[in-house]
């Protein structure tokens, strides 16, 4: 089964507007009440909550005075906020997820509406009290409709993510075709390699040039009243200048991986750490540059384009390599093996002191991490169809890959030609 996500822009009316404030409370108020039932009862039993334990309160809520208005919300969607956090827990414990937070009334707002959502001409119709709201379709609807989501930007805007589900398969994956690797950088946002030329992309730095407005329009923001009509138009105002940004980042995003997906079979990166590189404070706003903002302040910018890449190669029959973080890229000699001790960041070109090549250190970086994910896929007994010596340290200095990972010597590999669809079988 092939499941599609679909984003439309939604126009609710006043009245509409109302009835979905108050349904993100229900939700809202539903997900912090269900999360404290659960963190009481496991310190008080060291058991957690179900699904159904915490559904079972729904009803009693309902009909006690104080939370009456929990009933004028459409039921199914206090039961799948119930649904959204126990599988918050799931991930939690299977350490795919930190800790489920509390909600808070200041944050992006959002619903679930896991049946009954039907798409008409020019509208989506809800089920209960909202009923049809005027919506974009920029594009058809096929399949059969899993769940809506609808959210409300900080911005003030709506929006409804449409999951569908619909007959067939994402084509079978292949690696017969090009390799690139892709080296993901500051100064230039991704170097790329096919092993015979080097590009770069420079990185557009969107959130720089809205530093100055954004700045003007947050120290407006600062000297309005706390809980005032200005204040709020005020948020709304820095708000959108965050979202004109985000769009110029993920439309950048998109068009470089859609380009480097078309180009290429079998694209390869390093499963870079970037919370990690966020904590370092000379670091930190350059990384976060090249990241998008979600909830205001929020990373997407390597993760997401990493992500990109990954969904538009699994629709093609492509495929994403990921080699590990710490293989040392940057300091490998693409040309000999050669691996130096120590590279600092100033260091942009070197010249091996071995065979005497003159490096760029990311177009290396790059040739290397595509040489890297062939000797990664040749060794898992997939057919590659490039040309590309296997890149390993060939001085006997332990590979850095090897030393953080165990105590025992490193083996060293002998660089190879990679004939064309040569395969070496898995050990």
């Amino acid at each position: 089964m092939l499941h599609k996500a679909i984003k439309v822009r939604l126009y609710p009316t006043l009245e509409q507007q109302v009835l979905l404030s108050q349904h993100f409370g229900c939700a809202r108020w539903w997900w912090n009440y269900a999360l404290n039932k659960s963190i009481e009862t496991y310190k008080e039993t060291g058991k957690s909550l179900g699904q159904s334990a915490l559904n079972a309160f729904l009803p009693k809520l309902k009909k006690t005075e104080e939370t009456v208005w929990l009933s004028e919300c459409y039921s199914q969607v206090l039961q799948a906020t119930t649904l959204n956090l126990t599988t918050a827990y799931k991930n939690f414990f299977a350490g795919r997820a930190r800790f489920p937070r509390y909600k808070s009334k200041h944050g992006k707002q959002s619903i679930q509406y896991p049946q009954n959502v039907k798409i008409l001409e020019g509208f989506v119709q809800f089920p209960g009290k909202v009923g049809k709201i005027k919506a974009k379709l920029h594009r058809k609807i096929e399949g059969t409709i899993k769940t809506v989501t609808v959210s409300l930007d900080p911005s003030g805007k709506y929006f409804a993510s449409i999951l569908t589900e619909a007959e067939g398969d994402n084509p079978t994956v292949s690696t017969d075709g090009r390799v690139i690797g892709v080296d993901l950088g500051l100064t230039h946002f991704a170097i790329t390699s096919d092993g015979y030329k080097v590009s770069k992309y420079d990185n557009p730095k969107h959130l720089a040039r809205h530093e100055k407005n954004l700045k003007r329009k947050q120290q407006k923001l600062a000297k309005k009243q706390k809980g005032s009509n200005s204040r709020n138009k005020a948020k709304k105002t820095v708000a959108k200048v965050y979202e004109r940004v985000t769009k110029s980042r993920q439309d950048f995003l998109h068009k470089l991986s859609r380009k480097l997906v078309n180009e290429n079979q079998v694209v390869v990166v390093e499963n870079l750490n970037v919370k990690g590189l966020v904590r370092n404070h000379n670091l930190a706003k350059a990384i976060s540059d090249s990241e998008a903002l979600a909830s205001l302040r929020a990373s997407v910018g390597w993760g997401t384009f990493v992500n990109f890449l990954a969904y538009k190669l699994e629709k093609k029959g492509g495929k994403l390599v990921e080699i590990d973080r710490w293989f040392p890229s940057s300091k490998l000699c693409s040309n000999c093996h050669y691996q130096i001790r120590e590279m600092s960041l100033d260091v942009r070109t070197w010249t091996c002191p071995s065979c005497g090549t003159h490096h760029d250190r990311d177009g290396n970086a790059a040739t290397n991490i595509r040489a890297e994910g062939i000797r990664m896929l040749q060794t898992d007994g997939t057919a590659v169809s490039a040309n590309g010596g296997e890149v390993r340290p060939r001085l006997g200095r332990k590979s850095v890959l090897i030393a953080k990972r165990a105590s025992v010597p490193a083996r060293r590999h002998s660089p190879a030609m990679l004939e064309a669809y040569t395969i070496v079988a898995s050990t």
